[in-house]
């Protein structure tokens, strides 16, 4: 699976991966980032390194600059096996 966003200038990002109860299971990214457009791919495993099963799971991206308000983003994805 791969995430995709754009920063129009420099943030301090933070991409999750959740599951349907809400219990974060990855973080992919937790870093300052420049403007510019970002691919992250997740492989389907969890912050051990276990694969996790099928079925639906939920990332979160937060971008917060020094000027600007926050920004939040929540979409839903499906993990076949």
């Amino acid at each position: 699976t791969v995430i995709s966003y754009q920063l129009s200038g420099v943030r301090d990002v933070q991409l999750e991966v959740y599951n349907l109860l809400g219990q974060k299971i990855m973080t992919l990214v937790d870093a300052r980032q420049g403007a510019g457009e970002y691919r992250v791919r997740w492989d389907g495993r969890d912050r051990h390194g276990s694969p996790v099963g099928s079925g639906v799971y939920f990332y979160r991206l937060s971008a917060n600059g020094n000027n600007s308000a926050p920004a939040v983003q929540t979409r839903k994805m499906i993990l076949l096996r």
